[in-house]
């Protein structure tokens, strides 16, 4: 038997309605919006976990968009976070966002998981905007968001990523309740 030499990952079709590339999403509220917007669809279609995530750059424009596909992809990484990071890492052909200048945000409709966490602090991004906390994803949810340091936005604040949380927060909370609803977990 012979060892994979790829790995495949993908994003679902129906992201391409929602993701607008087209447009600039200018203040933290549409950004964090279309990673909520992502996690909504992605329980309704059901084709993974109730998360989303976007990598824009300074003029607000769209680089990359991702749900999570833990299940569907059989892939303990699949969160939404690493696959904007690794789609907008493909997309500017740079394993470091900002290692060639500008300015790079991720938004996400909930707080990284100890996993996300970590791949932040490499990413390359220089802002992270996060709509529900752990414990709303916790709370609402069967999901564990594993430790993370005590002082996790000053160990991220540290590295030059600026950190905005509870960004429409009630909206992010509704799709992780709604999901919860459903007792599905994994």
């Amino acid at each position: 038997m012979m060892l994979p030499l790829q790995i495949h990952l993908t994003l679902p079709p129906w992201i391409e309605e929602v993701a607008d590339t087209s447009r600039r999403y200018l203040t933290d509220e549409e950004r964090v919006g279309l990673a909520i917007e992502l996690s909504r669809r992605n329980i309704q279609h059901g084709s993974g976990g109730p998360f989303g995530a976007a990598v824009f750059d300074e003029h607000g424009r769209l680089i990359a968009a991702a749900a999570n596909r833990v299940v569907p992809q059989t892939c303990s990484v699949a969160h939404a976070e690493m696959l904007a990071y690794m789609a907008a890492q493909q997309r500017l052909a740079s394993y470091r966002l900002n290692e060639k200048g500008g300015h790079y945000t991720l938004a996400t409709s909930a707080q990284p998981c100890c996993q996300c966490y970590g791949a932040t602090v490499w990413a390359g991004i220089d802002t992270l905007l996060i709509g529900a906390r752990a414990e709303d994803v916790e709370t609402l949810t069967e999901f564990d968001e594993g430790p993370l340091p005590a002082d996790w936005i000053g160990e991220l604040e540290k590295r030059g990523i600026a950190v905005r949380r509870d960004i429409l927060r009630s909206e992010a909370r509704d799709v992780l309740a709604t999901y919860g609803a459903t007792g599905e977990s994994y």
